[in-house]
């Protein structure tokens, strides 16, 4: 592992609890801070180019939110689905969540999330994709699973990391990024930052966010 700065601090600009779960899984000490920052396409904006967007403005709206000190580092991160050319983000309702599910029952889709890591001399960011194909699914497993509460802040509809995962039938890529924040993409960006990881025993109660 490269060398860390010790005096470097990562923010996390974001609420999700699962992302907040996989930071604390690979030992990274961090802080949170939920940023506001409005999630629309921009007309003809490409998926890529929309969840670049986005993480890169969450991470500049947390560093604005904590000061923007000299050893901290912003974390942003955005996740869409992908299926047919259309964009799937939060359903607003259930029959847009109904619609996302027929579109993703026995096919496959790409699932992008974007991470940018931001400090006060440097940006990093980077997209995942993960290919992930769901099972036949019928109506009443779609109305089950709409039930359960879990789908109505999930992009694409579903949360592979939960009661979603009866859904998948076969994932090619990353399982982290599919929750939410790709460990394996962000693991080299970390370390051009200098901020550790593997930072305290699993077996201790300091695995928590600091």
């Amino acid at each position: 592992m490269p060398e860390i700065n010790p005096e470097n601090r990562l923010l996390l600009a974001s609420a999700s609890p699962r992302r907040a779960e996989l930071l604390v899984q690979v030992g990274v000490p961090f802080s949170t801070a939920a940023t506001a920052v409005e999630e629309a396409r921009a007309p003809g904006e490409d998926p890529q180019s929309y969840v670049l967007r986005l993480a890169e403005e969450k991470a500049r709206a947390g560093r604005a939110l904590a000061g923007s000190a000299e050893n901290l580092w912003s974390l942003g991160a955005d996740t869409v689905v992908v299926a047919e050319n259309q964009v799937l983000e939060k359903p607003r309702d259930f029959n847009d969540y109904a619609r996302m599910m027929r579109l993703l029952a026995g096919a496959e889709h790409r699932v992008l999330t974007a991470i940018c890591l931001t400090g006060a001399a440097a940006t990093f960011r980077e997209v995942a994709e993960t290919r992930v194909r769901f099972r036949d699914l019928s109506r009443h497993q779609i109305e089950a699973y709409w039930e359960t509460g879990e789908p109505a802040d999930k992009a694409g509809g579903y949360g592979i990391q939960g009661m979603g995962a009866l859904l998948v039938a076969a994932i090619e890529g990353s399982y982290s990024n599919v929750v939410g924040l790709p460990l394996e993409t962000l693991a080299p960006l970390l370390e051009r930052a200098g901020i550790g990881y593997w930072q305290f025993d699993k077996r201790s109660e300091l695995g928590r966010a600091q």
